[in-house]
């Protein structure tokens, strides 16, 4: 009823990461409501597993080789063929096993990685975890139940990990319109 859709703007890959199974089924409905192409796992390790890290850097190609026929273990739809086309990756922060952070953690030190835009979600509003997300590299900390309103503030995210010039030369335009506005 209202604005059309632009279906090349929305075609972001997002990988999901949650141990529990409805949480995972509502970011995953939430995402693919808002147009995003989803993969959802249920563990930090099946995450570095689908792009290539498995628990370290050595021979990340090598690993991504063997491993991109082998993954069975996610749930995605239409995505076998975009691969490690990730433009951004949700995450629960209390897992077993790996946490959300470690999980942020590795992929920030990773080479081919680093530069994807991480968000954390979790059920405990607890302060200093959330400060300590966000100065390691999250790009957001969502409290649970992650909402539609949530879903909207990873856009701009995604647009800047696609193209960092196309967002530094419209952050230019913004300060300037904004200067001159007054």
């Amino acid at each position: 009823m209202g604005m059309a859709i632009d279906r090349d703007d929305t075609q972001f890959h997002v990988l999901a990461v949650d141990d529990s199974l409805i949480d995972r089924k509502l970011i995953e409905r939430l995402l693919k409501t808002s147009s995003f192409q989803v993969t959802a796992v249920d563990s930090g390790s099946k995450a570095l597993e689908f792009l290539g890290l498995n628990n370290n850097d050595a021979d990340d190609e090598e690993e991504y080789e063997q491993r991109d026929s082998n993954t069975e273990s996610v749930s995605s739809d239409e995505d076998q063929d975009l691969g490690l086309g990730v433009n951004l990756i949700i995450t629960d922060y209390c897992m077993p096993g790996m946490t959300g952070y470690d999980l942020l953690k590795k992929i920030k030190k990773s080479s081919s990685f680093k530069d994807i835009p991480v968000v954390i979600m979790s059920s405990e509003n607890i302060p200093s975890r959330i400060n300590r997300c966000l100065e390691d590299g999250a790009e957001e900390f969502f409290l649970k139940p992650v909402q539609l309103s949530d879903v909207n503030k990873l856009r701009p995210h995604l647009m800047k990990g696609r193209s960092k010039d196309i967002d530094s030369s419209h952050k230019t335009t913004s300060t300037r319109l904004i200067t001159s506005g007054n």
